[in-house]
């Protein structure tokens, strides 16, 4: 399994070359893989909550905000083993601000004698692209140049995404699809009909482990995770050490363009809190006054605790 596991996350960095890509991304992407993979809901066999803010390009005016809230939990029905969550984003680049929400399904199962599971999931998402802006035309107006959209305006359409994941209890593969159906929901359609798509269908693969090192109380956790619209790429891999299970720091590289630093701490059983700062060593580190990008993370799962039924007897005494 681990020689499975190099492969896949080596023939991944050598295939794809990095550009920036549609859909946000975020650095600490392994504390939650439903973001991208609607299969990897109810892999944890908890129900799991968890909250990303990322602040991008800090000290841009208009630099990309965007907030993600996950939920989902496992469930059996009919003798199976499902998964089911709900995802809620909103992403804010300069004049527009994307809101989506959906909801995730899994169907889970064990391969034959293999150790983990496989989940099969599906995502309906509802999306809501808005665009408010204010227009400075040097010598014209908006209203005179069809290429400029509406001030104003807000667009409403609906989205899938597909995914496969498997996870054993030290391992974890994915492979996914966003914007399956590449929704059409751009502003230029207001004036100009033959506008192209706005959203291009993504790929994504997902790889990590968790393998002890010498000493017992410390494990190292690599993953990597690869994104492509076809067209541009993007390549994030990353090492966290852990500390007797609470306490883990680590080092990732998103290619040709940041390194990133990180680290969290579990507070209590299941609510962990985590932090990371991207280190941009681009063109685009000229412009920074507050320096790379800050992402902040909150994380829970628990387990389900089904009280026990109390069954009365009565005392052979008094029968």
């Amino acid at each position: 399994m681990r020689s499975l596991l190099i492969v896949f996350m080596c023939g991944f960095i050598m295939v794809f070359d990095i550009i920036a890509q549609q859909d946000p991304y975020f650095s600490q992407y392994m504390f939650n893989n439903t973001a991208v993979n609607p299969g990897a809901v109810g892999s944890s066999e908890a129900i799991c909550l968890s909250a990303f803010h990322r602040q991008q390009w800090a000290g841009i005016p208009g630099a990309p905000v965007t907030s993600v809230f996950t939920a989902n939990t496992p469930f059996k029905m009919f003798g199976a083993d499902h998964g089911v969550g709900l995802i809620m984003m909103n992403d804010v680049v300069a004049f527009n601000q994307d809101v989506s929400a959906g909801l995730d399904y899994a169907f889970r199962f064990q391969p034959g004698d293999a150790p983990g599971k496989i989940g099969i999931g599906i995502r309906g998402m509802f999306l809501n692209k808005a665009l408010k802006a204010t227009w400075n035309i040097p010598g014209g107006s908006a209203d005179s140049d069809p290429n400029i959209p509406d001030a104003n305006a807000s667009l409403i359409g609906f989205d899938f995404a597909l995914g496969v994941f498997y996870r054993t209890e030290n391992v974890y593969l994915g492979l996914s699809s966003t914007h399956l159906f590449e929704p059409n929901m751009s502003f230029d359609d207001i004036r100009k009909p033959d506008a192209v798509q706005a959203f291009k269908r993504h790929y994504y693969a997902t790889a990590g482990s968790t393998l002890p090192l010498k000493n017992p109380v410390w494990e190292i956790a690599p993953s990597i995770i690869v994104g492509s619209d076809g067209t541009t790429s993007q390549v994030m891999a990353n090492a966290n050490f852990i500390y007797n299970k609470k306490v883990w720091g680590g080092v990732g590289y998103r290619l040709n363009e940041a390194m990133i630093l990180m680290f969290g701490v579990e507070l209590f059983n299941g609510m962990h809190v985590g932090y990371s700062f991207d280190y941009t060593f681009n063109n685009m580190r000229t412009h920074f006054t507050a320096g790379g990008s800050h992402e902040v993370m909150v994380g829970y799962c628990f387990n389900i605790v089904k009280d026990k039924v109390v069954k009365s007897y009565k005392s052979v005494r008094y029968l």
